[in-house]
């Protein structure tokens, strides 16, 4: 009995293409098919089916529930015959293809992207799409391989993989606190002698709360600032510039802690952690290219730690 037929492996290839384009036109595009001819496969694809693989209106094409989970099914599936295929070419750990990644801002611009030459050179079959996006969305209809993202997961089909945590820091540069003092306790911030930089999360529109934790013990401070930033490049900027204290990610700003840039405060009071995850569809058949990735992305995160050394001196 055939179990793949030659119509249903096309029907799946035509169905990848359109969620990747998120058109049909688009699709037609990637495979050098006609219009009415990407049509026509879906159509003979839903028939095999019995289900309806997308729900298409003038505007947009989206996958149904039942397209949806019969893609998130089958792609690994495909993606592990690809790869046997290589295998029995010679070809089993050669990395390559495209890898679509949807990564988390602050991740891509202070670690992922200064260091990714580093990846390319040691993948040159490999072609990555980094696109930088404020939440996770919809990984499987958006045409993502993986994404990665801080913060804790949401309830999802998708396979969540912590790859760290880094701890988080009141930070300031040596001018800001010339200039107003070093604050000895998180207290010290509800007074008004202090300047605090807030970050608006993007999604939510809410200013992030300023938590610290000791141990077991955590604290909310109700803090004061002329300054609310939403981009975390402008969070970081601006902090260095000295116009405020700021929360930052240890991870990120190793450069600028070691060589003084930025004083890290209340060590007493630096226990709290926020992770970075790794979503992607299916724990079985993980392409070779998505593994590649999370292995590099675990050895920067490696190298960064190792050559990490905070400063002691105390700037009043």
């Amino acid at each position: 009995m055939r179990l793949l037929g030659t119509q249903l492996l096309e029907g799946v290839d035509v169905m990848a293409a359109v969620v990747d384009a998120r058109s049909f036109g688009g699709a037609a595009e990637i495979l050098d098919m006609s219009q009415s001819g990407v049509s026509r496969a879906v159509a003979r694809l839903e028939t095999r089916l019995g289900i309806r693989v997308f729900e298409r209106t003038t505007r947009s094409v989206r996958l149904t529930d039942e397209g949806r989970a019969f893609y998130e099914q089958v792609m690994p599936l495909i993606g592990a015959l690809a790869e046997a295929t290589g295998h029995a070419a010679g070809h089993a750990q050669q990395v390559q293809g495209r890898l679509r990644v949807n990564v988390d801002p602050l991740f891509a611009r202070m670690l992922l992207g200064p260091r990714l030459g580093a990846f390319m050179d040691r993948h040159p079959a490999l072609e990555l799409e980094l696109r930088s996006r404020e939440d996770l969305g919809d990984l499987i209809a958006d045409g993502f391989d993986v994404a990665l993202r801080f913060g804790h997961p949401p309830p999802s089909s998708l396979v969540a993989r912590k790859l760290f945590d880094t701890r988080v820091f009141a930070m300031a540069s040596p001018a800001y606190l010339k200039r107003h003092g070093r604050p000895a306790h998180p207290r010290d911030l509800e007074t008004g002698g202090h300047r605090c930089i807030q970050f608006r999360e993007p999604v939510t529109g809410r200013t992030f709360p300023w938590e610290f934790q000791q141990r077991r013990k955590k604290l909310v401070v109700n803090t004061h600032g002329m300054l609310t930033v939403n981009d975390p490049g402008t969070l970081y900027s601006t902090c260095l510039a000295g116009l405020g204290i700021a929360q930052l990610f240890e991870l990120g700003a190793e450069a600028q802690m070691a060589s003084g840039e930025l004083i890290a405060l209340f060590p007493d009071w630096s226990d709290l952690r926020f992770p970075l995850y790794a979503y992607y569809p299916s724990r079985h058949h993980v392409p070779a290219k998505t593994r590649a990735l999370l292995d590099f992305v675990g050895s920067l995160v490696a190298v960064s730690y190792t050559h990490l050394t905070l400063p002691t001196k105390r700037i009043v």
